[in-house]
């Protein structure tokens, strides 16, 4: 059994983007700046926000981080992504989700210059991303894309199973394991809470990515020997043997379903710190973008 280890992989590619950065450095050419937009003080999403601002610093981006209050309007925020959007310096940017209540997210999304959706969530790039068009990819997919291939995880003619349906992970994941190429050429049966005999289908899956946010959902029962499992949950259970008064815990039961796995995601340490390199990863394919067009 081998472990994904996403956080030491998150390492290595934050070194590879720094070196590309020094080099534009020494050329004198503008490095990548990526934005961050929180609204509200949501504890999770502050600590999120934050680090892809460290993020940022480690790998030499320039980074801005934009904090609005909970309170403000839809037609404010919008606003704010129209300056965003024509702010010639600034190569890509984030609206961190939940928004309030008040604010249409779809709107949101939608209000976002493609070009510099580096979250890879609106419809232009996911359409782009559906015919195999360079684009950007929702950063948790593309993470989970780049600890299969750096790992070399077999995929070809494999049947893939995913679990969840989400615009975010679920749906994403099962376009791109399906397509030509590496990591790709997968079999994929997309799995959600209407999907009958899960266990049956789960049993047959030499690859499972599971992202439903249910701790221990998928147990040792439900997966067959060697099976490669992907980890993406993410869940707060409580334990009072922990000085934070939690332990982060995963869609897998880890400690069991390891004993089957040919590989498997731990959680924390697997695809969550993934996902920031491949944001930052993103943010890199735009400068590229707005360079060449300019250029042209």
């Amino acid at each position: 059994m081998t472990i994904l280890d996403g956080k030491k992989l998150s390492n290595t590619i934050k070194d590879e983007i720094k070196a590309e950065v020094d080099k534009m450095k020494q050329k004198g050419e503008k490095v990548p700046h990526l934005a961050a937009v929180l609204v509200g003080n949501d504890g999770a999403s502050l600590t999120y926000v934050n680090s892809k601002v460290r993020s940022c610093e480690r790998v030499g981006f320039e980074s801005t981080l934009l904090r609005l209050p909970s309170t403000i309007s839809e037609l404010e925020l919008l606003d704010k992504i129209d300056e965003l959007n024509s702010n010639q310096d600034i190569d890509g940017f984030i609206v961190q989700l939940p928004l309030p209540k008040q604010i249409d997210t779809q709107k949101v999304i939608m209000r976002i210059d493609p070009d510099k959706d580096v979250d890879g969530f609106h419809p232009t790039n996911f359409g782009k991303m559906a015919l195999d068009m360079t684009t950007f990819i929702p950063a948790t997919p593309f993470g989970i894309l780049e600890l299969l291939e750096r790992y070399d995880v077999q995929t070809k003619g494999k049947h893939t199973v995913v679990i969840g349906r989400s615009h975010i992970v679920g749906r994403p994941m099962s376009i791109l394991m399906g397509r030509k190429g590496f990591p790709g050429n997968s079999t994929v049966t997309l799995t959600h809470s209407h999907t009958k005999n899960i266990t049956q289908i789960t049993s047959q899956a030499d690859i499972i990515i599971t992202a439903l946010g249910v701790p221990n959902y998928l147990k040792a029962e439900m997966v067959k020997d060697d099976v490669v499992i992907i980890d993406v949950g993410i869940t707060r259970v409580p334990d009072e043997d922990s000085p934070k008064g939690y332990r982060i815990t995963g869609d897998v039961d880890f400690e069991k379903v390891k004993e089957k796995a040919s590989y498997i995601t731990p959680v924390p340490g697997g695809v969550g710190p993934m996902t920031i390199s491949m944001l930052l990863k993103n943010t890199l394919l735009a400068r590229e973008l707005h360079r060449k067009r300019k250029n042209l």
